[in-house]
């Protein structure tokens, strides 16, 4: 009897030093009292917690991400393509009778003899030069094909019987878009007077490889590059603005990802497999809530924010100097319908994490589990005493 009294007692012991001391448990996470004290742990703020409301939403929504129209606007093609160096261009002179300088005389009275002449195809040289016979060389880079036209005229006029001249670019380098990354063909596109804009170059470039929603577009002119989602480029015609020439555009696959922490249906890396999820579809991707583990009151959204995010989330937060990305938890209460609604708002971007904290109830059940177990062992051990 001693001994199922004394065990009787350890039980107890063992449940209370269980229960005060909760942490040495089992565990798949921090409880969602943990993550709430750890951001709050005096003057070492780990990272900023925020319970997800409309306000919230508010600043996530005005928040401005880098687009092809902010960052270089709609700007018009050029009215007319200005002629570049390595670019080749071709010479056709005109004469008013036979007998001059281009032109051949006339073989008897019927004919009227050639009265033109092509000058071979040429490359602009480095100096931006070219050369017109009779009219020696002539700087072209950075004029029109007419402007070129006028001043081979001038040189000859004197020399030629009224000349008239056309100048044509059949290759034009300067006046191109360099395409790269995942497409079909990674080419030089050549762009017309029309304009092309960016989906219609990557159109000439045999289009895009990989799946849209895995696909980001980087367009680099003047020094400045920017890259945004192809699905964005594709569904918003502000975006899909006019490339200009000695752009490049580059199309990279970056497969959209999520991580799944915790109490949660599935715990894994989950791909977006469409153009971008909400918190909502996210949760719901990975399994949903498990019943009987997890805390409706405890859902977090982890991810970097900016600076200009964070100090709208909290003004009081202190920055290190260093801090170009702030750490930001989002709490959400699925115990609150509205919240439901909130979290079809918030979009869920590459490389954010999604936890999901146990219950406080599933705590003490650990516990209980650990006491009925030591006390059915406890137990045995005195029947066994008393039997021998």
């Amino acid at each position: 009897m001693f001994g199922i009294k004394s065990s009787g007692w350890l039980g107890l012991g063992l449940l209370g030093a269980l229960l005060t001391g909760c942490s040495a448990l089992p565990s798949t996470g921090p409880t969602s009292a943990e993550v709430v004290s750890d951001a709050q742990a005096g003057e070492n703020i780990r990272y900023i917690l925020r319970d997800v409301d409309e306000s919230i939403v508010s600043i996530l929504s005005s928040a401005r991400t880098a687009t092809f129209h902010s960052s270089f606007g709609d700007h018009r093609p050029p009215p007319s393509q200005r002629i570049g160096i390595g670019d080749t261009i071709s010479v056709t002179v005109w004469e008013a009778a036979a007998g001059g300088l281009f032109s051949s005389p006339a073989i008897d009275r019927n004919s009227t003899g050639a009265r033109s002449a092509m000058i071979p195809e040429q490359v602009v040289a480095r100096d931006g030069s070219v050369t017109v016979p009779y009219a020696g060389r002539i700087y072209v880079a950075g004029l029109t094909t007419p402007e070129v036209e006028k001043r081979i005229v001038e040189r000859l006029t004197g020399k030629a019987i009224e000349p008239q001249v056309l100048v044509t670019v059949p290759q034009g380098l300067s006046n191109s878009v360099t395409v790269l990354g995942e497409v079909t063909n990674g080419v030089r596109v050549p762009l017309s007077v029309r304009g092309e804009r960016v989906l219609d170059v990557l159109a000439m470039a045999g289009g895009v490889r990989a799946p849209a929603h895995e696909s980001f577009v980087s367009l680099q002119r003047n020094g400045r590059s920017i890259a945004v989602p192809m699905q964005r480029l594709i569904a918003n015609a502000n975006e899909n603005i006019y490339a200009h020439p000695k752009d490049v555009i580059t199309v990279v696959r970056d497969p959209q990802t999520f991580s799944v922490f915790g109490a949660a249906g599935r715990n894994a890396v989950v791909p977006f497999e469409a153009a971008g999820i909400t918190l909502e579809q996210a949760i719901a991707k990975s399994g949903g809530l498990i019943d009987s583990r997890s805390d409706p009151y405890g859902v977090f959204l982890l991810r970097y924010e900016s600076k200009d995010v964070a100090r709208q989330l909290d003004p009081s937060f202190q920055f290190a100097a260093s801090d170009v990305r702030v750490p930001v938890v989002y709490r959400l209460n699925l115990r609150d319908t509205r919240s439901y609604f909130l979290a079809q708002t918030i979009g869920i971007r590459n490389r954010d994490m999604i936890y999901i904290a146990n219950a406080p109830l599933n705590e003490v059940q650990k516990v209980i589990s650990l006491f009925s177990t030591a006390a059915g062992t406890a137990s045995s051990a005195a029947f066994a005493a008393s039997v021998f």
